[in-house]
């Protein structure tokens, strides 16, 4: 079977090298927060159309959410959060009261120009507006149709809202995650970001692209139900593999690792610095280069025995460790290439050179050129996609856009709507 040289609503043939992988597709989204717009962002960064649907005036929920807030031309803070720029590069912001008929009626018809439409509403919560999966792939039967919520759309807590922290409570993770209760600062934590929404994300990303290549044989779409409960019972991995194979419920280590020694933090000299030796043959090359014979210990040289005997060898280790430097034991052991590392925070990652030559910084503007009045903000700068396809790489499209930037854009070129009529329902408070 040969795929057709065209698979989108909108009509564009199928990408050719270097526009992108998916610039033949369009997304309507109405997702808000993180999972959703994560996943989102994914699929623009590959080249998708994505209309993101904001609420007139308020807009999504972390355009608000800071300090951090976002700063204008001349460095003075706004009222813009900077959490809104995480997750909504290369996208164009249409404002839409989906709470009135009117608007209900405008997702309705940009839903069937549409190939991919994501959404994070409570269960059935779009079902009340006639915007639910049933309804739309009635009037768009190619439609995929992705839902993400907190506990999925079946099962006895398919009404209850979900939040990344309560997740990872309930999953589990927090019970792995922060040193142990005997030690300092023991007890559960969350981690540093909100890991089970990026997660959810990339699921969904992935779901979304099967569902497109399923697509092309059965010519339909069909629903996607994603859970971040489910998501993050799958991302237990390794720990959740252990307790449903051995019936082993993990416990938390602080930094180290549940099956390999040694893999943690230690101190130096000056600070801090990561070991992450994850075999034998790198272990003895840490022993030689650090002078000491461990390796050739029954008790050391293999990473069972490590294991077994975790509490004596990270006591020398640490004793090691505090003889030199940090850069000095850095310097010393990637010679051997043994793998190992300083602790940067967030600056000082961005200031590694290694991070700089992969471009990893991004700098938009939201209004090329303009000359705005102060208090705009122009100027916003993202982490790059990590998505590096050779044929179709990632593409720069759009800055996170300001609240229903492209309202006027979206709606004249899609739906063909006069400038009397964008004006008639701007003044009914329907955009």
């Amino acid at each position: 079977m040969t795929y057709s040289t065209i698979d989108s609503l909108s009509g564009l043939p199928t990408p050719s090298p270097r526009t992108g992988a998916l610039s033949h597709l369009r997304v309507l989204d109405l997702s808000r927060v993180l999972a959703g717009p994560w996943c989102t962002q994914n699929l623009a960064d590959m080249g998708a159309d994505v209309i993101k649907i904001e609420k007139p005036g308020e807009g999504d929920d972390t355009r608000r959410w800071g300090p951090p807030f976002l700063l204008d031309q001349d460095g003075v803070a706004t009222q813009q959060g900077g959490y809104f720029t995480a997750a909504n590069r290369n996208k164009r912001s249409v404002t839409v009261d989906i709470a009135t008929p009117a608007g209900q009626e405008l997702i309705r018809e940009l839903a069937q120009k549409s190939d991919v439409v994501v959404e994070n509403f409570k269960t059935e919560g779009l079902k009340r507006y006639g915007l639910d999966y049933d309804s739309l792939s009635t009037l768009n039967p190619r439609l995929i149709y992705c839902s993400v919520t907190g506990f999925g759309h079946t099962g006895p807590y398919a009404a209850r809202p979900g939040y990344d922290l309560l997740i990872q409570a309930m999953s589990g993770l927090m019970s792995i995650t922060g040193h142990a209760d005997a030690e300092p600062g023991g007890g559960p934590m969350r981690a540093g970001v909100a890991v089970i929404d990026l997660f959810s994300g990339m699921y969904a990303t992935t779901a979304i692209l099967g569902a497109l290549e399923a697509r092309h044989f059965t010519g339909r779409g069909q629903h996607i139900d994603i859970a971040l409960l489910d998501v993050a019972m799958a991302v237990l991995a390794n720990q959740g593999a252990g307790f449903l194979n051995a019936n082993d419920v993990p416990q938390r280590l602080g930094n180290a690792h549940p099956s390999v020694v040694p893999f943690q933090d230690f101190p130096t000299a000056d600070g801090n610095m990561v070991l992450a030796i994850g075999n034998d043959a790198q272990f003895a090359r840490f022993c030689d280069a650090a002078g000491v014979d461990w390796a050739r210990d029954e008790r050391y040289a293999s990473n069972s025995g490590r294991v077994n005997n975790r509490k004596a060898l990270i006591a020398m280790l640490i004793e090691l460790t505090r003889t030199r430097s940090t850069a000095d034991w850095i310097a010393l052991l990637e010679a051997s290439a043994v793998p190992c590392g300083p602790i940067n925070n967030i600056a000082q990652a961005y200031s590694d050179p290694h991070v700089q030559s992969r471009g990893l910084r991004i700098q938009q503007e939201r209004y090329p050129g303009a000359q705005l009045p102060a208090g705009h903000v122009n100027r916003v700068v993202t982490a790059a996609s990590p998505l590096r396809l050779s044929e179709t790489p990632t593409t720069l499209r759009y800055a996170p856009p300001a609240l229903g930037q492209h309202t006027e854009e979206v709606l004249g070129d899609y739906l063909k709507l006069d400038s009397q009529q964008l004006e008639t329902l701007r003044a009914k408070g329907v955009i």
